[in-house]
């Protein structure tokens, strides 16, 4: 069996644009000609390769093959980069944050990024715990992610340790103030979203079993704003909670009381001089924020411990 270039292209084209029409536009021919190449891939391979919703996703066969067509992009990009003499195309660098990070300390990987003029960079924003599937998949080439077993064909190395701690306003601290302590069972919390699950992890210490009342906030900024309108309690980063205390905005809720969350970097292991320097980017991004990655917080749960 010999698979052709211009089928897997397109197979990478509808996964990455969602839709045929999409990938039609994007590859300059028709809807058809979209359709046709599809059908003769999974003709070739025998097995349906593309799920038709809305948006397409790939099949667990179409997955392999989105890994190789990324891998072929990736590479004869490079490789048509290095041959041209004028300014070429630049190459397609998928990747995938978690949102804490994205809010925080993925900021310099942004900044030396815009001076790069030979890349784009698409930035996803997922739970740093579900972000080895869109690796498996191929949808992203690195991924910023809490998982340290390497998804098959890629490497990964740990960056920084996300700290998050439970606060409160002194006014919701009061309201729910039970002896010297905090009733946890009964005071209302803000999670990123249903993916977040740090404040359970908190409330699971602490022995509760029933639901307390629970306000989802899908945004790292929202969420930390949620926490200081008093909505309710909720674990930040310990970078988003300090100048809150020192404000006297939030209180800190349990001395004891924090969930630390160990980031890790994976990325495809393939000779790519772009990937290789994207990787040292986000390695000295990380450690530069470590020393301050102790009194920090979520920016989305695409961080959170979920991603926030």
């Amino acid at each position: 069996m010999r698979l052709q270039p211009e089928h897997l292209a397109t197979l990478l084209a509808i996964v990455d644009a969602g839709t045929f029409d999409a990938a039609a536009r994007r590859l300059h021919v028709t809807p058809s000609a979209v359709s046709q190449r599809v059908k003769a891939l999974e003709a070739e391979v025998g097995q349906v390769v593309v799920v038709r919703t809305a948006p397409c996703r790939a099949t667990p066969a179409g997955e392999a093959l989105v890994r190789l067509a990324r891998q072929q992009s990736l590479l004869e990009s490079e490789a048509l980069a290095g041959l041209a003499t004028g300014e070429g195309d630049r190459v397609d660098l998928p990747i995938v944050v978690n949102a804490d990070s994205m809010s925080t300390w993925f900021a310099g990987v942004l900044t030396d990024a815009a001076g790069w003029d030979d890349v784009v960079l698409r930035v996803r924003v997922e739970d740093q715990d579900h972000s080895a599937r869109l690796l498996r998949s191929g949808e992203v080439l690195g991924a910023v992610t809490s998982d340290p077993t390497p998804v098959q064909g890629c490497s990964t190395e740990p960056l920084v340790t996300m700290r998050y701690l439970p606060a409160a306003t002194p006014a919701l601290l009061d309201r729910h103030r039970v002896g010297r302590g905090f009733d946890w069972a009964t005071a209302p919390l803000v999670r990123f979203n249903d993916k977040d699950d740090i404040q359970q992890r908190i409330l699971d210490r602490h022995a509760v079993t029933s639901a307390p009342p629970t306000h989802e906030v899908p945004d790292g900024a929202g969420f930390v704003a949620a926490v200081r309108a008093g909505l309710g309690w909720g674990a930040l980063l310990t970078t988003q909670l300090a100048p809150l205390l020192e404000s006297g905005d939030v209180v800190r809720l349990g001395s004891r009381d924090h969930v630390d969350v160990q980031l890790y970097w994976q990325r495809w292991r393939l000779p790519s001089a772009h990937l290789d320097r994207l990787s040292e980017t986000v390695r000295t991004a990380a450690s530069s924020a470590a020393p301050r990655s102790t009194v920090r917080r979520p920016a989305g749960r695409a961080t959170r411990h979920t991603p926030r």
